[in-house]
């Protein structure tokens, strides 16, 4: 069975690793210990090789790909943290924080469905009622509360969209970029980024191409790992040594020889065996 993920790859990083595998074989050209691509193995089969090897492949990085997830996950901390603030919070003045800009919240989001309701009630009441004749009196009250439900809905709606605006031009107004100096926690990601990346290629894929190449043995339909070599890590288990029959001399074979049995002495019936 194929090992088709590294245990300690995240998902939203094996794009990333893919990515760096395609850019290796295409500038393969620029280094010399990948001139011999294209004689024995193209590069869609190394690349099928090395796809099949994530797991060889990327541990050879695990030390600054754990640094680079701590960093990441810790970056995101804050930013779920003021997620939450920016909706608990109506201003930046601390006007109304807490639960009344929680009750703010509630209130806008339910009175145009509230009053849309109590509308479409009344209006609906209201032209049954005129259709009757003669028409009720209070039919002409019931109309005239509908459009004014009507026209608080329509009211409601317009508020909801505004605050929603202003909220969003608030919140990316004091986003910070990561292209920004002062965006520190973004630059040290940055960094633990490109320290992942540089180690991943010159200590896990380049190698494995490099030995994918010399090694003779390597079925790029298997898709199996070459030989580890160098500084390649070793798979942690192997397989068992089977030889043929006519290898490593003549062994000495089991001998098998058949009880003996001999039938009792049977004689008259007077006759007593010895």
């Amino acid at each position: 069975m194929h090992m088709k993920s590294a245990p300690h790859l995240l998902t939203e990083d094996r794009s990333e690793y893919e990515r760096l595998l395609d850019d290796a074989l295409r500038n393969a050209h620029e280094r010399p210990e990948l001139a011999g691509i294209g004689q024995r193995l193209n590069a869609e089969q190394l690349r099928t090789m090395a796809l099949n090897a994530t797991a060889i492949i990327t541990a050879a990085a695990a030390t600054e790909y754990d640094h680079f997830v701590q960093v990441r996950e810790e970056s995101r901390t804050p930013s779920r943290l003021s997620a939450i603030d920016s909706v608990l919070s109506a201003s930046d003045d601390g006007t109304a924080t807490g639960p009344g800009a929680g009750l703010g919240v509630v209130v806008t989001v339910l009175a145009p469905v509230l009053a849309g309701t109590a509308a479409v009630i009344f209006l609906l009441v209201g032209y049954l009622l005129k259709v009757l004749d003669p028409a009720p009196s209070f039919a002409d009250p019931l109309l005239a509360a509908g459009w004014f439900f009507a026209a608080v809905t329509a009211l409601g709606i317009l508020v909801a969209a505004i605050g929603l605006l202003i909220t969003a031009l608030r919140n990316s107004s004091t986003q910070v970029s990561a292209d920004e100096p002062g965006g520190e926690l973004p630059d040290e990601i940055a960094r633990a980024r490109e320290a992942w990346r540089h180690a991943l290629l010159e200590r896990g894929i380049m190698p494995f191409l490099r030995d994918a190449l010399a090694d003779p043995s390597a079925d790029p339909a298997s898709g199996a790992p070459p030989r580890p070599v160098g500084r390649m890590p070793k798979v942690g288990y192997s397989g068992p040594d089977f030889s043929s029959p006519s290898e490593g001399g003549a062994a000495a074979r089991p001998t098998f020889t058949s009880p003996d049995f001999t039938s009792p002495d049977f004689g008259g019936p007077g006759h007593q065996p010895d």
